[in-house]
């Protein structure tokens, strides 16, 4: 995007999306259990919001259990479920007095139904709030998301409510959890790792990706501002030619 003199306006994310890695090394290198690294973790998060908020980003989607977790022993995701359930005492308040909307998207029928009456006392208590929309995948996996939306629309098929001829891009996004929410234009994961572990796959097709060394305990405004001016020095093609090429 270019303005009125030819010059590349710099363009701000405005749906921001995160790979919240490094909580068990920021602990092993500090000589901490794990569970203090989660622990941080919670903190980086907190810190996050509230930046994210003030930076006028107006989705951020955090991946904090995915699909994937419940292999880790059980004793790390039981930790893991109860900061879950502390940050829904403690922090869900504040961010609805803010105006923040909360969207939690992944799987839940394998859930305990005090963890989804957790999620859907979040979600309808500020179901009407304006201010930025904090997503949160739960549970979640990019393909069994990808499995339940075709699944959804062979469904659809069989039913006789849709052609398969009129499936398309448009068809498949609204069958996904993330219907109502637009793509990500910036995912940053910490830790150094350089790869998505099932997040997103569909919605990240022209995302910018930027990998940043720092362990998501370690995470702040700073780190999320450095990012965002990566973002903002790319130029993002979505397929074309780059800006001033004929």
């Amino acid at each position: 995007m270019t303005d009125c003199s030819g010059s590349r306006v710099k363009q701000f994310p405005k749906h921001v999306a995160i790979i919240m890695d490094g909580n068990g090394r920021w602990a092993r290198e500090r000589s901490l259990p794990r569970a203090a690294g989660h622990k941080q973790g919670v903190e980086a998060l907190r810190r996050t919001v509230r930046a994210a908020a003030d930076l006028g980003i107006d989705y951020l989607t955090v991946y904090s259990f995915s699909s994937e977790n419940w292999s880790r022993p059980e004793s790390e995701i039981k930790h893991l479920f109860s900061l879950l359930r502390r940050f829904v005492g403690q922090d869900v308040a504040e961010l609805h007095a803010s105006g923040i909307r909360i969207r939690i998207i992944g799987e839940r029928s394998n859930l305990s139904s005090d963890i989804v009456e957790l999620i859907e006392y979040c979600e309808s208590l500020t179901v009407d709030n304006t201010g930025m929309t904090l997503v949160v995948a739960f549970n979640y996996g990019s393909r069994q998301e990808l499995v339940s939306s075709f699944k959804k629309l062979a469904h659809m098929v069989k039913d006789g409510e849709i052609d398969p001829s009129a499936i398309c891009e448009d068809t498949i996004n609204a069958s996904l959890s993330t219907s109502d929410i637009p793509d990500p234009d910036l995912l940053i994961r910490t830790s150094g790792e350089q790869r998505l572990s099932n997040f997103l796959l569909w919605q990240c097709a022209y995302t910018e990706f930027v990998f940043v060394d720092e362990h998501w305990p370690a995470f702040d405004k700073t780190v999320l501002g450095r990012a965002i001016e990566d973002f903002q020095n790319r130029d993002r093609r979505y397929g074309g030619l780059k800006s001033g090429t004929f």
